[in-house]
């Protein structure tokens, strides 16, 4: 390009509009500060998970121990040809025991939503897991609050940490069928026998 033509086309782009020059960021805004800020559970619709590790054990013993004697002797003399004796002799005693025990645990992982946020700033959390194999269904439901400052810093709780804890686990299949008891059983057991 010879001189004249260039600076023709200098001085053409000295006569353009100045234009704002602007470049895209390489992070859109919404999603960047939770690269930064603290991820764990804190408003509602937030989610965290509580490692339930649960174990109960009861147990109750009764004795009772009763005893009782009573001893009544006599003899009844008539002259030399008449000597009789008698004695008799009561007793009576027991001994009753009785112990009844209950033991239960559980383990499990559940994710829970934060439903509320009290005033003091404790979260109101409820969850529920459903799970299915092989025709046998377990549920798990488990309700309570948490304080923050008790949450992990990956975002989990011990149930142990849960205030008004209510923890409901049962399951419904073949297996549960089989371990109830029978209707002569129950009956039986409603009578009192």
């Amino acid at each position: 390009m010879t001189a004249a033509p260039r600076r023709l086309a200098i001085a053409l782009l000295c006569l353009l509009p100045a234009t704002a020059a602007h470049a895209t960021d390489l992070y859109p805004h919404g999603n960047w500060p939770a690269l930064a800020s603290d991820r764990n559970a804190h408003q509602v619709g937030d989610v965290l998970e509580i490692v339930i590790s649960e174990s109960a054990t009861a147990s109750n013993t009764a004795t009772n121990g009763s005893s009782r004697s009573t001893n009544l002797a006599g003899q009844v003399t008539a002259g030399a040809s008449f000597n009789e004796g008698g004695a008799l002799n009561l007793s009576s005693g027991s001994d009753n025991s009785g112990t009844t025990g209950r033991s239960g645990g559980i383990v499990a992982l559940v994710s829970a939503r934060v439903e509320g946020v009290l005033p003091n700033g404790d979260l109101s959390v409820a969850g529920a897991q459903m799970i299915n194999i092989n025709g046998e269904r377990t549920n798990i439901k488990i309700r309570g609050v948490v304080r923050v400052a008790d949450i992990a810093p990956d975002n989990s709780v011990a149930s142990s940490r849960l205030a008004d804890a209510q923890i409901d686990y049962d399951g419904s299949g073949f297996v549960s069928r089989s371990a109830a008891p029978g209707l002569a059983t129950r009956i039986f057991n409603w009578l009192g026998l």
